[in-house]
């Protein structure tokens, strides 16, 4: 049966329906975001459970993402923490920063989320300095996607065994698709989709929830 774009939207719907239910702070959250002047970007909810889940399922002691903007995927990696946990957090626009930090407080997690004002690259490079090899255990990763691949070939040597590389838009931004080859950052997710997929010390694969979510585990 063919899958079309009703059916597609049908499906999407169905699943914020029934997986993406969210508490009164995140209900609120983009709405408040866009009225003071942020864009109106960001995960699905359903696409937040499965971050916390996914979180949840590693040792949970550190996790880094690149692309803070409202706070809100944050928040969702944040509650998948082990109780001692904590979320280092990169935003290069200072407004967003200031924005997310008041939501992680209004949340309840600020105490476990450290934000960072910068490049991704820039932070990403910052961290793998200040940080163990191998010491990481999510790497969530939603910022610049022509920047995808450097941002794993920077993160790949934090994260620990039995951690995840996850990241979103690894088949479309809604402005293009996986099959729009020769479009700039399309070519760069399909680049970073066969990078992890093809590394030895990884096991991935994309969901097709939303635009993609990738999931990737190091397993030695």
């Amino acid at each position: 049966m063919e899958i079309t774009p009703q059916r597609w939207q049908y499906l999407c719907d169905y699943s914020r329906e029934v997986f993406g239910q969210q508490d009164e702070q995140l209900v609120g959250l983009m709405a408040e975001a866009v009225k003071e002047g942020l864009p109106d970007i960001a995960i699905s909810a359903d696409v937040g459970r499965l971050l916390m889940i996914l979180t949840s399922l590693t040792a949970g002691r550190l996790a880094i993402e690149v692309g803070t903007l409202a706070g809100y995927s944050g928040i969702w990696i944040a509650r998948g923490l082990a109780s001692a946990g904590r979320l280092i957090t990169i935003e290069k626009e200072p407004s967003h920063a200031a924005f997310a930090r008041r939501q992680f407080e209004r949340a309840g997690v600020a105490g476990r989320v450290e934000v960072r004002c910068g490049d991704g690259i820039a932070e990403l490079t910052h961290l793998a300095g200040e940080l163990a090899p191998r010491s990481v255990d999510v790497v969530f990763l939603d910022a610049e996607k022509v920047e995808y691949p450097d941002y794993w070939r920077i993160a790949k040597p934090l994260i620990a065994v039995g951690g995840l590389i996850l990241s979103d838009n690894v088949y479309s931004t809604g402005s293009w698709w996986i099959d729009d080859v020769g479009e700039a950052e399309r070519d760069a997710a399909d680049a970073f989709n066969r990078l992890v997929a093809g590394d030895e010390d990884f096991e991935a694969v994309a969901v097709p929830l939303r635009q993609g979510v990738m999931v990737g585990r190091r397993f030695r």
